[in-house]
């Protein structure tokens, strides 16, 4: 092999160097290839009690990381050699056209994460063609909201307070602002148990202690921003002075029913959409009702601990009532792959929370235009890669769920209570031999079992 010195000419093309970009946020936001991207700078950039509150779950967080792993836990089944150079990412949604098959989710107390707050993504919705919903909790006004989002999906989530003419009074006033939807959230009948929040002391508004003064010295742009702009309000009270889980049992109603909720539709215009369903017959109580959507949540794992997993009730309840109103889903979603399983699987729509909120933490409303990009991106290559054109076109022969977590079955009953009061002499034959299974041996099952039962779906 000969070698030769290079000549100018021929290095040339080799040597043509990327422009650097000055602006620092640009160039933070264009590195940020995934949501854990975006979760990594959001975390370096805000203090750790705004969040905590974002990133945490109730108790354990048992129930969070094991809706994410069932997303993890998933086996994509891809047809080959189909034409896919034109993809759709949008269809119908309540009535009308979405351009992707996600929207942002409700999230309370959102100036807390990033001073932009709801503005941000409304702004970042209306310019993707994606549903906003905005918080009872939220930090800007319903009527802001509807400014920053004129032409768009606005949906208002609504909590039933114990106060019900000022619940309602919201709902009067997001109807005249020409809300289209209506999101009744059913699964806080109390706060749950939100340990990083009580730990790190968090409180509206925040408390200044000497452990916030020296998580702020790395941060100064969050505290610059939160202190020279308007102070925190929200959509739906005037002020709180105190922690945030006395601020929710303080609020909402234990004791609202399904005859609560059927007055409440009776006075709502629009779409009515349950969210925080996690049964199958509560699924169909709600489609007698006449409701035009559920969505499948354990409130993104902030409830109750150990709540089961919402994309593993999807397919039977999508079966069985996906025929009679929109079946939509939230909880673990991280990635746009996540999105598109959910679809394959009877969701008609999606709602991201945590995704958009490290978005904004991590460069406000360009953040959150970013989080739309990565997920808009990776559902338009996942379904090529899946060999699809558009979502009508996933179906659940394109994903099957991996058991990690399988039911026990019924409980062993105790020897006690099955023996006899008496013992009577028996005559003793050979018994049959039988076989064990090594599963049956680690698990301690008795080898005599009752017929097994059709294994539910997951």
């Amino acid at each position: 092999m000969q070698r030769r010195i290079p000549k100018i000419k021929d290095l040339a093309p080799l040597m043509k160097f990327k422009s650097p970009e000055l602006n620092a946020k640009k160039r933070r936001l264009a590195a940020a290839l995934t949501i854990a991207d975006l979760r990594a700078i959001a975390k370096k950039r805000t203090p750790k009690a705004a969040f905590d509150y974002t990133e945490g779950a109730a108790e354990a967080e048992i129930s969070l990381g094991r809706a994410r792993q069932a997303f993890e836990d998933i086996e994509f089944h891809p047809s080959i050699l189909r034409d896919v150079s034109n993809v759709s990412t949008g269809w119908d949604v309540l009535g009308a056209q979405v351009l992707q098959p996600f929207g942002i989710a409700p999230t309370g107390f959102t100036r807390m994460m990033q001073t932009e707050g709801e503005i941000a993504g409304a702004h970042a919705a209306a310019r993707a063609g994606i549903p906003f919903a905005l918080s009872t909790m939220g930090t800007t006004s319903i009527e802001d909201v509807k400014a920053a989002n004129p032409n768009g999906r606005n949906w208002f989530q609504l909590y039933m307070w114990k106060d019900r003419d000022r619940s309602m009074a919201l709902v009067d006033r997001a109807a005249r602002a020409g809300y289209d939807t209506l999101l009744v959230t059913v699964d806080v009948p109390v706060a749950g148990a939100r340990l990083r929040d009580k730990r790190n002391g968090f409180s509206i508004p925040p408390a200044l202690t000497l452990g916030t003064v020296v998580n702020a010295f790395p941060r100064p742009e969050w505290w610059i921003n939160f202190l020279t702009t308007e102070p925190l309000s929200f959509a739906s009270l005037d002020r709180w002075s105190g922690t945030v889980a006395d601020l929710l049992d303080t609020m909402f109603d234990p004791t609202v029913d399904f005859e609560d909720l059927a007055w409440i539709k009776a006075q709502w215009p629009g779409k009515v959409v349950v969210k925080g369903v996690q049964n199958l017959e509560d699924a169909k109580r709600l489609v007698d009702l006449g409701v035009d959507g559920i969505t499948l949540s354990n409130h993104g794992g902030r409830q109750l601990d150990r709540a089961p997993i919402p994309f593993h009730l999807l397919p039977q309840v999508a079966r069985e009532v996906g025929a009679h109103t929109e079946v939509h889903l939230d909880t673990g979603i991280m990635s746009g792959a996540d999105i598109v399983a959910s679809i394959a699987l009877g969701a008609r729509f999606t709602m991201i929370g945590r995704a958009y909120l490290y978005g904004l933490m991590a460069g406000g409303e360009a953040g959150v235009d970013r989080t739309i990009a990565i997920l808009s991106e990776q559902v338009a290559r996942t379904m090529r890669l899946l060999g699809v054109n558009s979502l009508e076109e996933l179906n659940p022969g394109h994903v099957t769920q991996l058991s990690r977590l399988m039911p026990i079955g019924a409980p062993i009953v105790a020897a006690a209570e099955v023996a006899p009061a008496q013992k009577a002499p028996v005559r003793r034959t050979a018994a049959p031999k039988q076989t064990v299974s090594a599963a049956d041996a680690v698990s301690g099952s008795p080898v005599k079992r009752a017929p097994k039962k059709a294994a539910p779906a997951a």
